[in-house]
């Protein structure tokens, strides 16, 4: 109860902190400057009314959600997308490929920007894609009597001891979701140990993603712009903790004898590509950026991807992929992208995000885990001299991949079956009462 209380209470106090971070970031990535009152719980023009409604809350919840949507979509073919997500380069993401969807950021979560969000919308039932914990959200999705899953959840040890500390916070709210989807047994474990209830193992639906046509056509103009060289990407680079994951890498790189071998870098965050492309000519590197729409000349090294949206295309143009928030500690990105695409990987030692699949992919010889950017030099240069293990590796990764297909499809008939047994149990599923 008395965290409760603190917890509304820090609301009341967060506006004005709340707007002078999104000031902050948008000195560095503008689009933050953009729809603010989605944010703070305007009334919203034109809402959808009675959607599916999906929150993701960056390009990677959103990749991720893209065939478990499509899933949803063959259930209810006519009923309207709602897309919340919380950055702008997930909105750019999820508007890319949910064109037709309404989309808008999710409220910050004071209970008044809450019920005004519901209040627009009254969706049909809701889906946190992930863990996102929000416990006035939570809370007033069950008093509506709003069905709402978390799907593909995972809980690391880590974010364990610090939901542990705020039980009391969030276990009353978990308590109340109509389903909890999780990736694994040990992800539900903790999950109920910070009191989510209605769970279910589905896997994880990273492994339903694969590139789509267009993202085939545009490998193909890349290949055409790269030439006839061998190709390493680093992607989804970090500034973590005042650590630069692009310098690390570009500083070891230049340590390599080579010039004929084209490294692609491709930061994660939209504000990290002009530091990169200004580091990478510091060490003298001969850099191109995408964005120049030009062809790659052959004396050119360094080529970085300033694009949202187009990661698969340069998964498929390269030979050798590393992935990136893994040599700095924040628990690397998608793995198991490269790997779909049958691309040899490498990844660092931080890979709390994927603590599942890290180990299993490289236990079948899909991935390799190297020990610093050093290491990734060396052992990138070492696969590109050994076309025969690169097969080796492509071949396991097609097959890791396989095998662990499908969770999409079993969260979808999941959430069918929970609404057909709420449907059936409730008398009042069609009123709101805010």
């Amino acid at each position: 109860m008395l965290l409760n209380l603190l917890y509304q209470f820090l609301w009341l106090l967060a506006p004005p902190f709340l707007r002078r971070y999104l000031r902050r970031r948008a000195r560095l990535a503008p689009a933050y400057a953009l729809n603010w009152s989605e944010r703070f719980g305007k009334p919203y023009p034109n809402a959808v009314k009675n959607a599916i409604w999906i929150h993701v809350v960056s390009v990677g919840e959103t990749r991720a959600s893209i065939q478990f949507i499509h899933a949803l979509q063959k259930w209810f073919p006519n009923t309207p997308l709602l897309i919340t997500q919380t950055t702008p380069t997930g909105r750019a993401t999820v508007q890319h490929f949910f064109p037709q969807a309404q989309c808008r950021y999710l409220p910050y979560d004071k209970k008044s920007w809450v019920k005004q969000f519901i209040q627009d919308h009254q969706p049909l039932f809701g889906v946190l894609m992930e863990t996102e914990i929000w416990p006035n959200l939570i809370n007033i999705c069950a008093k509506n009597r709003i069905p709402l899953f978390m799907a593909n959840a995972r809980l690391s040890e880590k974010s364990l001891q610090g939901y542990l500390k705020v039980r009391s916070l969030v276990a009353p709210a978990l308590s109340t979701l109509t389903g909890c989807f999780a990736q694994t047994n040990a992800d539900a474990e903790r999950l109920k140990q910070i009191g989510a209830a209605h769970l279910k193992i589905c896997g994880n639906t990273k492994y339903d993603i694969s590139p789509t046509e267009d993202m085939y056509a545009l490998a193909q103009t890349f290949k055409q712009r790269i030439g006839n060289r061998p190709v390493v990407i680093c992607a989804s680079t970090r500034f973590y903790h005042g650590s630069d994951e692009v310098q690390l890498l570009l500083d070891a790189w230049a340590k390599q004898k080579t010039s004929h071998t084209l490294l692609i870098i491709v930061p994660r965050h939209t504000e990290r590509f002009q530091p990169a492309f200004d580091y990478a000519e510091k060490l003298n590197f001969i850099t191109q950026k995408r964005s120049d729409n030009l062809n790659i000349a052959p004396e050119t090294q360094v080529w970085i991807g300033d694009s949202i949206g187009e990661l698969f295309a340069y998964y498929l143009c390269a030979d050798i992929a590393f992935v990136g928030g893994s040599l700095v500690d924040s628990g690397c990105h998608n793995i198991i992208e490269p790997i779909a695409c049958n691309l040899p990987t490498l990844f660092g030692p931080s890979t709390y995000n994927f603590a599942d699949a890290a180990p299993k992919a490289v236990a079948i010889g899909a991935a390799q885990q190297i020990r610093s950017a050093e290491d990734w030099a060396t052992t990138s240069l070492a696969l590109l001299a050994n076309p025969q293990q690169r097969r080796y590796m492509s071949e396991n990764a097609e097959a890791f991949i396989t095998q662990h297909r499908g969770a999409s499809e079993r969260m979808a008939q999941a959430i069918l079956d929970n609404l057909a047994l709420t449907a059936k149990n409730s008398q009042h599923e069609d009123k709101y009462c805010i």
